[in-house]
């Protein structure tokens, strides 16, 4: 039994089919397929039950997986573990947010100063984020939905408004702020289910007992301001959103609501060894976001 059939094993488990594990693994897929069959006859019991192409664990894999995943988390932080002891500044940081635009200020001074550390970045879910995180699949989460669990260990690293966007020529722009029975009948750009932005227009809207029409859900921020502009809809956006250049375009409206707030948290996982590189990264964005700021104009 050596390390790479049970990273493979670990691989087939999580996926319950072998050619998208052996397309992750990057290896044949026959090959793969007899290395399962080599670890299974080593063990002497069967670890997938086989129905055609699909695969499922079962109660031995299920049992054996556990082992494996916790064996094999000791091992690489055991090996994260002796580079940090040794002083080398390198590392890779996985990190997983709702939303990427939290993250580019603290990259913008984080990269330069770190060249041999890697940072990776992943989009996901409130509940996707914390599966990465159990899984090891990421060290850090930024999230501005609570992540449950005990195992589960967070910072605040700001507590801001949340603003309406409306185009410049519509009949709320000229108000500076709205309250929620305002809004009903307006059409709404938001992000699929899972995300804060959906989770809070959802949950405003149900308090004041009003109707959400949503005509648009997404994550493409890059392209909601545009969108508001052609007058397709409204948006809910939060402070770190705002840009000179958007002020032009859309109007930011305060909300009468004080629920109309997000909280934005780093969040890792309290058992389990975080590399250096890694609490760098993560102290870096605590830091950068607890930094004094100028006032922002809109």
């Amino acid at each position: 039994m050596d390390l790479l059939a049970l990273r493979y094993f670990q691989t087939v488990a999580r996926l319950e089919h072998v050619g998208r594990a052996a397309e992750k693994l990057r290896v044949a897929q026959p090959s793969l397929s007899r290395t399962l069959a080599r670890l299974e006859n080593e063990l002497g019991v069967p670890l997938f039950d086989r129905h055609g192409r699909r695969i499922r664990l079962n109660r031995f894999g299920t049992a054996f997986l556990r082992r494996v995943d916790r064996a094999l988390a000791e091992l690489d932080d055991a090996r994260q573990e002796l580079d940090d002891a040794a002083g080398l500044e390198r590392g890779t940081v996985s990190v997983a947010a709702e939303s990427l635009l939290a993250l580019t200020d603290p990259l913008r001074t984080f990269v330069p100063g770190h060249p041999l550390v890697d940072v990776r970045l992943s989009q996901a879910s409130a509940e996707g984020m914390a599966e990465k995180l159990r899984a090891g699949d990421v060290d850090l989460c930024i999230s501005s939905q609570p992540l449950a669990g005990n195992d589960l260990r967070s910072r605040v690293l700001l507590d801001e408004q949340v603003f309406l966007c409306v185009p410049s020529g519509h009949r709320l722009a000229g108000r500076g702020h709205v309250g929620l029975a305002d809004l009903e009948g307006e059409p709404f750009l938001t992000t699929r289910p899972g995300y804060w932005q959906r989770a809070l227009v959802e949950r405003l809207f149900a308090k004041a007992g009003l109707e959400l029409h949503i005509v648009c859900e997404g994550d493409e921020a890059a392209v909601l301001f545009q969108l508001i502009d052609a007058g397709l809809g409204l948006a809910l956006v939060p402070s770190l959103g705002l840009r000179p250049e958007t002020s032009q375009t859309v109007v930011w409206l305060d909300v009468d609501d004080p629920d109309c707030r997000r909280v934005l948290s780093v969040a890792w996982r309290e058992d389990t060894y975080l590399s250096a590189a890694a609490q760098r990264f993560r102290d870096h964005v605590v830091e950068h976001f607890h930094a004094p700021a100028g006032p922002r104009s809109r």
